[in-house]
């Protein structure tokens, strides 16, 4: 369970990657990607669409960090109330990436469409669930800010929700019809063969070592070979090694776990999340759940699987058979953790590391559909359809989170103390 290499479940079942080498030789190119996650392969992919030539560096492989280990929700717009972002950012750039980021899963979607990417891609939306009656008057607030914008979302009652979840445990839901799900490691390998299809070099296991500009190009070093480019996008996020420590030092970790049952009986899937629907409650340390193509049901919180491992397996186990008593004999079959970026305003921002080198990150949680639409947008800028200004993104300096290993190590102690004692969801 502690495994900080195993992608659980999404290892298992999602298609093989492009055959990738590692970079062993001199290479040229218009720009250079360092990550293979969804923003760097997002970027490749566009910009190898538009012409460009473009290289992957891959320290490990294609989405092995938070791009391979997340719950696969294809989320619309931030956990931040749409008011909220507008307030922080102003209406002006507020208003355009509630617009951009609304959007985003159409473009997910698109895409999959569009290159065949096969990815357990489910369109049915998400529900926002309500605990309690300050859960309710959250998602009726959300909703309601949402529908000002012209969003297609709306409320559930507790008994329209416990028809959609299969569980009365909730007050209500909020239904957003821009979302879905998605085997999300399987969809980061699809953008990546998708890239390398169209013309993008991939290099996996070629962490780079130093970057630096000569005066007319990047000079990027890896263990066997380099890169010299126009451009450099930095698409490490929280999963930064040995360059750019920047983009991860902006951000406060935080862990999340997932745990997989076997696949369940056809008796049970119909009445468990029927319509596929991926899930998530309104509490501050949130759990998740959804199902997979197979009909295993997949259960995440806050917390890292290493020593308090069994603590968070337990409180998966008491709120499943709270919300779904059927399952009281539940087997579990994998288990996972990943990191997540969290910002302090919980938006994501973009910095400049020097002459066209941009990094874009901190999506604090929702990094498929973000990473998705920002990656497009890095490629838009560098072929010169839109000004940089143009990103619906704050543009600002990538400082140092105050605290953020003690608040990284407050968050996982947190969760596990509270999964230890909290009999249900």
């Amino acid at each position: 369970m502690n495994s900080t290499s195993s992608h659980g479940l999404w290892g298992r079942t999602a298609p093989n990657a492009p055959i990738a080498e590692k970079l062993g030789t001199n290479h040229v190119c218009d720009v250079a990607v360092i990550g293979g996650g969804y923003t760097g392969l997002s970027a490749a992919l566009h910009l190898a669409e538009r012409g460009m030539t473009v290289a992957v560096l891959e320290a490990e492989t294609v989405g092995f960090g938070g791009s391979g280990r997340n719950v696969g929700l294809v989320n619309a717009g931030m956990w931040v109330m749409p008011e909220t972002l507008k307030q922080t950012l102003g209406a002006d750039l507020g208003g355009r990436m509630l617009s951009f980021l609304g959007d985003g899963p159409a473009h997910v979607f698109e895409l999959i469409d569009r290159f065949g990417i096969a990815c357990e891609a489910q369109r049915n939306g998400t529900l926002h669930c309500a605990v309690g009656a300050a859960g309710l008057s959250e998602i009726i607030e959300r909703a309601a800010q949402w529908r000002q914008l012209d969003a297609p979302v709306e409320v559930l009652d507790k008994k329209a929700a416990a028809t959609k979840l299969g569980t009365g445990c909730f007050e209500g839901a909020l239904w957003d019809h821009r979302a879905g799900t998605v085997q999300p490691l399987a969809y980061a390998r699809g953008l990546s063969g998708t890239a390398v299809g169209l013309g993008a070099k991939l290099f996996e296991h070629s962490p780079v070592l130093k970057t630096g500009h000569d005066g007319s190009r990047w000079v990027l070093t890896t263990p066997m070979g380099s890169v010299r480019s126009e451009w450099l996008i930095a698409a490490t996020n929280i999963y930064s090694t040995c360059v750019h420590g920047e983009v991860a030092n902006s951000q406060t970790i935080l862990p999340y776990f997932n745990i997989a049952t076997k696949p369940l009986p056809d008796r049970l899937r119909a009445e468990i999340l029927p319509e596929k629907q991926g899930a998530w409650d309104t509490r501050s340390v949130l759990t998740s759940f959804r199902m997979d193509a197979a009909g295993r049901l997949i259960f995440g919180s806050v917390g890292q699987l290493g020593i308090e491992a069994s603590c968070h397996a337990a409180f998966a186990r008491r709120s499943i058979q709270a919300m779904y008593p059927q399952l009281y004999n539940v087997e579990f079959e994998h288990f996972w953790w990943g990191q997540i970026g969290m910002t302090d305003d919980n938006l994501p921002s973009l910095g400049q590391l020097g002459p066209k080198a941009l990094a874009v990150g901190g999506y604090n949680g929702r990094g498929i559909a973000p990473g998705t639409v920002y990656g497009r947008a890095l490629a838009q800028h560098i072929t010169g359809e839109i000004a940089l200004e143009d990103i619906p993104v704050p543009i600002r300096p990538l400082k140092p989170a105050p605290f953020r290993l003690l608040k990284g190590l407050g968050i996982r102690a947190g969760a596990a103390a509270l999964h230890a004692v909290a009999q249900r969801v």
